[in-house]
């Protein structure tokens, strides 16, 4: 029997891709097509992004300052390891270490020898300011004067509670300053090991701004060094000297007038004043002479200061404009307190530094 002719073959079904087997085609839907407008769409979106980071270090400013204030203190630690390694050909660990001993000794000292000695004078001189305060109005007063007494009563009133603040922390209270721990902690981290950070953070910069990153970043610590140094002198000859002028006199609160006069020259322009004005009213609360006496002392120790420290720091350092600086010190003081009020001065010297060097790169590119 002839064989049944077989069935002819099904043609086969083309498989249907499945969904994510291919790319889509065409263009996304947020493609831009238009390349002006998708230059400045870019344009727009840096513009974006530099108004979020603007806003995030605005809302993490404090946090950012004490970061700053963590670099500052290690600068302090960095410039005491240099100045040792001077006289001492050890190693820069063993150094960092011998300067935090130090500084960790001179505290317990402070605390344990001067701290019951100057507490006790804190805790005089509010009273001792108050009645040379309303003495001062009364004079004005009867002079025909139109003074407000209540209102500079209130300011006085805020003042010395600021001071009783500061002095009841250097009394002993050391230990409850929680910004002042962070800040030392960081700054100790960072002296550590200093390339470490500098390094990390020369990674999130393009390649070819690393080698002006490092340049900028080595200058920009050498002068913080100086600046601090110059600072450091200061504020050791201001108080010293201080204190021991008006001991020899029989000032009352002598240690404490020479503390706070150390401890507010780290603020130029400002502090000074503010040391002055306290000792100068402590001095007539004891007679005119002990007051006359107490104004050719700070006007001595300034002029010393002025004429001699200042222009020998202001040489090596970056030269900043008076007036600059106590710009700084007043918008950092008002937006950050006595925290910002502190950094003005090393933070406006590192932008200036900044500025000088992308200065530079600039004329050396036309």
């Amino acid at each position: 029997m002839p064989e049944a002719d077989s069935p002819p073959p099904r043609p086969r079904r083309k498989a249907q891709p499945r969904t994510g087997d291919t790319a889509p085609q065409g263009p996304s839907p947020a493609a831009i097509a238009d390349p002006v407008l998708r230059e400045e769409a870019k344009k727009a979106a840096v513009w974006i992004g530099m108004a979020v980071l603007v806003g995030l270090a605005i809302y993490q400013a404090q946090a950012l300052l004490v970061i700053f204030g963590g670099m500052v203190f290690a600068a302090m630690i960095d410039g005491g390891a240099r100045l040792l390694g001077r006289v001492l050909p050890i190693g820069r660990g063993w150094r960092v270490a011998m300067v935090l001993i130090l500084a960790v000794l001179f505290l317990v000292w402070v605390v344990l020898f001067a701290g019951s000695q100057i507490a006790e004078q804190a805790a005089q001189l509010p009273a001792v300011i108050n009645v040379q305060v309303q003495k001062g109005l009364h004079w004005l007063a009867a002079h025909g004067a139109a003074v407000d007494v209540n209102t500079v009563q209130g300011l006085i009133e805020k003042l010395l509670g600021s001071i009783g603040q500061l002095t009841s922390a250097l009394g002993g209270v050391l230990g409850g300053l929680t910004t002042a721990f962070l800040i030392a902690v960081l700054g100790i981290y960072f002296a550590v090991e200093p390339q470490l950070y500098r390094r990390g953070f020369a990674w999130l910069l393009p390649v070819n701004e690393r080698v002006r990153f490092e340049e900028t970043a080595q200058a920009m610590g050498k002068t913080l060094r100086r600046l601090l140094a110059g600072r450091l002198l200061g504020m050791a000859v201001e108080g010293v000297s201080t204190g021991i002028l008006l001991a020899l006199y029989g000032v009352p609160m002598a240690a404490l007038l020479g503390l706070l006069t150390g401890l507010l020259a780290f603020l130029p322009n400002i502090g000074a004043p503010i040391s002055g004005l306290l000792m100068v009213m402590v001095g007539f609360s004891g007679g005119t002479d002990m007051g006359i006496y107490c104004i050719i002392v700070y006007v001595v120790v300034q002029t010393v200061d002025g004429n001699i420290i200042v222009p020998m720091v202001a040489k090596k350092t970056a030269d900043l404009a008076p007036a600059l600086v106590m710009g700084a010190q007043l918008i950092m003081g008002a937006l950050f307190g006595i925290l910002g009020l502190a950094l003005a001065d090393p933070l406006v010297a590192m932008i200036k530094i900044l500025l000088e060097h992308r200065s530079r790169r600039n004329e050396a590119m036309t």
